[in-house]
């Protein structure tokens, strides 16, 4: 991977903890990420305004499309997710498990290369997954992950198409946008329907500044990850955008969250598995 490429995907990884730690501070966040996608939105909608020469093709329309489908799912997934469990638990297990997802399709269907680190890091991933279960977790916790999990796929789906979408000729600011047009009318009427909307508008907005600031930077985030996803295989952009477990681990730390032994030992597997995963062949 060029330099470039690898310092926009871990830029992205820190944007992308640091407004899933935010969310994670919201009074309720299955109201807030609505409020947080709008911003979102509305920049990216901005960003593309820019850009010349950004029409879609059919078929990269379609991807985009079928991202921002998978944006909705993994959205509506992770905040309830964040409401129910810790913030490191949530995050190693939603980003773990797509990295697992990720790679086999990546490279049955991608054409990327594997290696014996590639297997490796894989292997190390799971087992570090598995070992963050081995104590079972109940009632909302365990609710939670499996919420997490849901996640992961959605996750896997949106990269994998996003990739798709930009080999078609797609700009990373109408791709994110076009998501981004999907995704939210989605979350809305969900979240709408089931907490109520006059609930749903006072909560969503209830911190103004925290959803402007983490709207901001959940745009960046995905803004710096295509530019890099446009140049780079769709697992290494993935694998080393996982770095953000990490962050994501040490703003949870500063939230006040203690994880267990078992979780964190667990967590390390999967970030050197990451680490694996990510080496070249």
């Amino acid at each position: 991977m060029e330099t470039v490429a690898l310092v926009l995907v871990l830029s992205s990884a820190f944007l992308h903890a640091t407004w899933n730690a935010m969310l994670k501070r919201h009074p309720n966040p299955e109201a807030g990420v609505v409020a947080v996608i709008a911003v979102a939105t509305v920049g990216g909608a901005l960003w593309a305004s820019g850009m010349h020469g950004a029409a879609l093709s059919s078929k990269g329309l379609g991807w985009a499309v079928f991202a921002g489908a998978c944006e909705s799912v993994y959205l509506a997934a992770l905040s309830r997710a964040l409401h129910r469990a810790p913030l490191g638990l949530v995050y190693t297990v939603s980003r773990g498990g797509a990295m697992l997802l990720v790679w086999p399709v990546s490279v049955l269907a991608l054409a990327e290369g594997v290696s014996g680190w590639t297997a490796s890091g894989a292997v190390v991933l799971g087992v570090g997954l598995g070992v963050m279960q081995l104590a079972r977790p109940a009632g909302r916790v365990a609710s939670g992950l499996a919420w997490a999990a849901l996640s992961a796929v959605a996750i896997a789906g949106y990269h994998l198409s996003y990739k798709l979408a930009l080999a078609q000729g797609a700009l990373p600011p109408v791709l994110f946008t076009v998501g981004m047009f999907v995704a939210l009318p989605v979350l809305v009427v969900e979240r709408g329907r089931r907490m109520g909307w006059r609930t749903l508008q006072r909560e969503a907005w209830s911190r103004p500044v925290s959803v402007l600031v983490a709207g901001v930077l959940c745009m960046l985030s995905f803004a710096l990850m295509l530019s890099a996803l446009g140049t780079s295989g769709a697992g290494v952009v993935l694998t080393l955008r996982n770095t953000s477990i990490a962050f994501a681990l040490g703003l949870a730390a500063l939230q006040g969250e203690r994880l267990g032994r078992r979780q964190l030992a667990g967590a390390g597997l999967v970030c050197v598995g990451a680490m694996l995963l990510g080496l070249p062949g």
